[in-house]
């Protein structure tokens, strides 16, 4: 039996580290943590990290994989940010009894979702 303690990351795959770069850290407003090399990259969220790759000739993006889902502070200010950078929307936003959350795609296809949870009355 396999026992887990964490996420360690998720990663995406893409193929211009710049445009990707330009996207989760001026769009998405997420901090580097690590540069690995010029091809890789971190970002700490919380107790997770999601990773950027660049190797397009090994491991390619796809607008059908992975999809890491962050949870914001504030989904409307998200929103509002994300419509401020023109920013189109691949899913939502999406308000349901628990949460709400929308998708963007960064430069390659990949899908990234935000979301926020709902306080749940008892």
């Amino acid at each position: 039996m396999i026992t887990y303690k964490n996420l360690a990351f998720v990663c995406y795959a893409v193929t211009d580290m710049k445009k990707a770069r330009k996207f989760y850290e001026g769009v998405l407003g997420l901090k580097l943590s690590r540069v690995f090399s010029k091809n890789f990259v971190e970002y700490d969220i919380g107790s997770g990290t999601i990773a950027v790759g660049c190797a397009p000739d090994q491991w390619k993006p796809s607008r059908h994989g992975t999809v890491a889902t962050l949870e914001v502070a504030d989904f409307d200010a998200a929103v509002a940010h994300l419509k401020k950078k023109k920013i189109p929307l691949a899913v939502g936003p999406v308000d349901v009894p628990t949460c709400r959350m929308l998708a963007v795609r960064d430069p390659d296809g990949n899908q990234i979702a935000l979301h926020q949870r709902k306080r749940v009355r008892k």
